[in-house]
């Protein structure tokens, strides 16, 4: 299994698609049936994108760290999340990536996303929350070192998050890339596309404490030669936990671990996933 950086992680397994028919008449109503507390964990999953624009006036700082054996593949992300009116249905984030392909090549800088969500549907109060999201992916890493694309992208995500009972979320991912300039090891170039799907329970054991199980599914082309391109997928199933500790001046500190396991065409490979979020008020917020 090859790993992606395509900031997009994705797979739905037919197996859970059985439950859909019982979530889909949650749609209709937006009754929140989160358990009360002050300071839940919510926007903090790993590999699966949720739905849930940041609260106007509160920012967001994410690291991720992603080390795979045998490829000896590692990554790490920094995301930062700012809404920008007070609704709020505009949400500006970027993510920066450090990247190495475990070839003895070292690590270096990889591509950065720009990215635009719109909370089209819900937010984090209600059964069901809706983000579209745009991306511009920005070609800083080094295609010539396995460290990036090449080319400017574009990338489309649906992330749809459902409120199963107030004890149990699920999120569902389907997502794109295009990179129409893309560029291989010796600088061909060719237009490649990729293919992103993905779920996640999030099981609420407590409110700060929560046990996650993601599965993640990307197809992804790669320039073999001058207009020709290959393509690969891998599938990746990776249980975690996160937990939350909240500070004074409305801080509050998410640590996390994830165990990804490769299935399918990824059988043999295994991981581990490192989480760290800082979320916290940069203006004062309105009392509730």
């Amino acid at each position: 299994m090859k790993l992606k950086f395509n900031f997009t992680f994705s797979f739905i397994p037919v197996f859970i698609l059985c439950l859909w028919p019982a979530v889909l008449p949650l749609a209709g109503e937006d009754t929140d049936v989160r358990p009360a507390t002050p300071h839940p964990i919510q926007d903090n999953s790993f590999l699966v994108e949720e739905a849930y624009n940041q609260e106007f006036g509160v920012v967001q700082h994410i690291s991720g760290f992603t080390r795979l054996w045998p490829s000896r593949q590692w990554a790490y992300t920094f995301t930062q999340e700012w809404p920008f009116d007070p609704s709020p249905r505009h949400q500006f984030s970027y993510t920066l990536s450090l990247v190495s392909t475990g070839d003895g090549q070292g690590a270096g800088l990889g591509d950065t996303a720009l990215n635009y969500r719109y909370q089209l549907v819900g937010n984090g109060d209600t059964r069901v929350a809706f983000a579209p999201r745009a991306t511009l992916v920005l070609p800083t890493g080094d295609s010539r070192l396995g460290r990036g694309a090449g080319g400017v992208g574009l990338q489309a995500s649906l992330p749809l998050s459902v409120v199963v009972s107030p004890h149990l979320v699920t999120h569902w991912n389907i997502g794109t890339t295009l990179v129409p300039h893309a560029r291989s090891l010796f600088g061909d170039q060719a237009r490649t596309w990729g293919y992103n799907l993905g779920q996640s329970f999030v099981w609420l054991a407590k409110p700060r404490c929560n046990f996650l199980l993601e599965t993640v599914w990307n197809s992804a082309e790669t320039v073999v030669a001058r207009g020709q391109t290959a393509r690969s997928n891998n599938l990746l199933i990776s249980p975690g936990v996160r937990w939350a500790i909240d500070a004074p001046r409305g801080l509050q500190i998410v640590p996390g671990i994830g165990m990804p396991i490769g299935v399918g065409p990824s059988s043999g490979e295994k991981g581990v996933f490192l989480y760290l979020s800082f979320e916290h008020p940069y203006r004062k917020l309105p009392e509730h």
